[in-house]
């Protein structure tokens, strides 16, 4: 028995829309660090209140590969955004960014287009004393 033209149409047009939604979809997975890979060291003395909070930091930096090829190392990349952030806390005086947290994301179609997206945050904290 031959199939119907009507049931390769179906066919057809459910593999078109299956192809379409694979096309238009993105892939993404975010990584927070969980170890402190930061040079700054800052001790603050939470017995005494001897510092204030000046604000908050934050600094990007991005990586494109397009089929494997391209792009920063991840290192590199983040190391980026961490000075990014840095420069646009703008640090006078006594001041110093601490709780620093790196967040990674990967966004794209692997291994076709594949972006690195760091996020750096920080508080600002400037001592009194």
């Amino acid at each position: 028995m031959k199939p119907s033209s009507e049931t390769s149409m179906k066919k057809l047009v459910m593999l078109a829309l299956v192809l379409g939604a694979m096309m238009f979809t993105g892939c993404a997975t975010h990584m927070y660090q969980t170890e402190n890979k930061n040079l700054s060291q800052t001790q603050v003395v939470l017995s005494q209140k001897n510092f204030k909070v000046i604000g908050h930091a934050e600094g990007h930096a991005k990586a494109t590969m397009i089929l494997g090829i391209g792009g920063l190392s991840k290192h590199s990349v983040r190391a980026n955004a961490v000075a990014e952030m840095y420069k646009a806390a703008n640090l006078k005086g006594s001041q110093t960014i601490i709780n620093i947290n790196v967040k990674h994301a990967i966004v794209g179609l692997p291994p076709f287009y594949m972006r690195n997206i760091y996020t750096a945050t920080g508080t600002i904290v400037e001592f009194t004393e």
